[in-house]
Formats: structure tokens, C-alpha cells, sequence
């Protein structure tokens, strides 16, 4: 399985619906649909033959960065 996103593409953050939050997860949805820069990638094998991978994400205007699953962002449209 390969990442869904590269190194220094811009992307938006979309939270998922209806996610629900254990203790050990933060709430994104302060950062809902604002864009920031893949800074870096890594992935995590569930030991299962699966692997999925998390995003450190540089928040544009706050040089922030954040860590995001493959399904809490999107491609950025121009």
C-alpha cells in the first residue's frame, strides 16, 4: 500500500462525520477546512498484513503542525 499523499503537497483538513472520540483521540474540528503542507509521513502495520499511515501536517498561516489520518484531509483544488 502506498501513501495517498506526498511530501509538500497542500492539503485540506476535513474531519470525519460522526467519528466517535475516545480519550486518547484530539478533536480536529477546530482546524475544519483549513489547508497545510504534508511535512512528513508514517505508516504503522496493525500486524494483520494491513498498514495505514499518519500525516504530520504544517498548518499554513499558524506554522503549526498537526497529526492527521489518511481520511481527516483531502487533496487542496485550486
Amino acid at each position: 500500500m502506498t501513501p495517498k499523499y506526498e511530501i509538500g503537497q497542500k492539503v485540506i483538513i476535513t474531519p470525519v462525520k460522526n467519528q466517535h472520540l475516545s480519550p486518547r483521540d484530539s478533536d480536529i474540528g477546530a482546524y475544519a477546512g483549513r489547508s497545510g503542507k504534508v511535512m512528513d509521513y508514517y505508516w504503522i502495520n496493525t500486524g494483520r498484513g494491513e498498514a495505514f499511515y499518519i500525516y504530520t501536517v504544517r498548518l499554513g498561516a499558524d506554522d503549526k503542525d498537526i497529526v492527521l489520518h489518511e481520511d481527516e484531509m483531502q487533496a487542496y483544488r485550486e
